[in-house]
C-alpha cells in the first residue's frame, strides 16, 4: 500500500508528540522525586526545632505514599502532593499564551502537573471518606524543566514569568513552605447553621462510621480562587 501524504504526517505526530511528551514526564517525576527529598529533610528539621516544644501528640511526619504520591502531616493538616502521569496543554483562553517564550514555541507550553492538596488529618485517620479536601497550589515542569506555579499565595513564578528559571531545590523549598504556611493558617470554620440542622437516623445509627458526617474547612462555604 503506497503512502499518503496524511499518513506521513500522522506518523511523523506520532514520533514528535511522543518525544515531547516523554521528557515532559522525564522532568516532571524527576522534579517530584526532589520534591519528595526536600520534603523528607524540611520534616526532620522542622521536627527537631519544635522538639520539647510541643505536646508529643502534634506530629510532623512526612510519608512516602507510592511512585506518585506523597504526604507531610503538620499537627491537624495533612498536605498530600501528587503527581499526574499525563502531558497537559492549555485551553486556548488560558493566560500563558500571552507568554512569549511559549508564543516563540508552542511545544514549550506542554507540561506536567504536580498538585497539592490540604485534607484534615483526622479525616484519614477516622476513615471520613466523605470529607472535603482542598486543591491549594499545583506546580507545572515542561520539557526544558522550566515552571510556574498556580495556588494559594503562590507567586515564585506566575504564568507571565513562564521560561525564566528551571526548577531547582531553592525553588521547591519556596514552594513548600508556601503550601505549609498557607495549610497551617487555612482554619476550620463551623459549617453554617442551614447546613447542619438536619441529620438522619442512619448517620447516627451506623456505628464506626465516621465518613457519614461530612467535614471540611470550607464546608458549606465558597473556595475562592482570588490569589491563584
Amino acid at each position: 500500500m503506497e503512502t499518503t501524504s496524511l499518513r506521513e504526517k500522522i506518523l511523523s505526530t506520532i514520533i514528535e508528540k511522543s518525544m515531547l511528551k516523554q521528557r515532559v514526564f522525564d522532568n516532571t517525576f524527576a522534579a517530584f522525586n526532589m520534591l519528595k527529598e526536600v520534603l523528607l529533610e524540611m520534616a526532620s528539621e522542622m521536627d527537631d526545632a519544635l522538639e520539647g516544644k510541643l505536646d508529643k501528640r502534634v506530629r510532623l511526619e512526612y510519608r512516602d505514599r507510592g511512585k506518585y504520591e506523597a504526604q507531610l502531616q503538620i499537627a491537624d493538616d495533612l498536605l498530600i502532593f501528587r503527581m499526574n502521569t499525563d502531558v497537559y496543554e492549555f485551553e486556548s483562553s488560558h493566560v500563558i499564551w500571552q507568554n512569549p517564550y511559549v508564543q516563540t514555541n508552542r511545544d514549550n507550553s506542554y507540561c506536567g502537573v504536580i498538585n497539592i492538596y490540604n485534607f484534615l488529618s483526622a479525616s484519614f485517620k477516622m476513615n471520613r471518606y466523605d470529607d472535603e479536601g482542598y486543591l491549594t497550589g499545583r506546580l507545572f515542569i515542561n520539557r526544558e524543566r522550566m515552571f510556574f506555579v498556580e495556588g494559594k499565595r503562590q507567586k515564585l513564578i506566575r504564568p507571565a514569568s513562564f521560561g525564566t528559571e528551571q526548577i531547582d531545590r531553592t525553588a521547591m523549598v519556596s514552594i513548600l513552605e508556601t503550601a505549609i504556611d498557607y495549610a497551617i493558617n487555612f482554619d476550620l470554620l463551623v459549617p453554617p447553621y442551614e447546613d447542619c440542622k438536619r441529620v438522619t437516623v442512619d448517620q447516627f445509627n451506623t456505628k464506626m462510621d465516621n465518613s457519614k458526617f461530612i467535614t471540611g474547612k470550607r464546608l458549606g462555604y465558597k473556595f475562592n480562587v482570588d490569589d491563584i
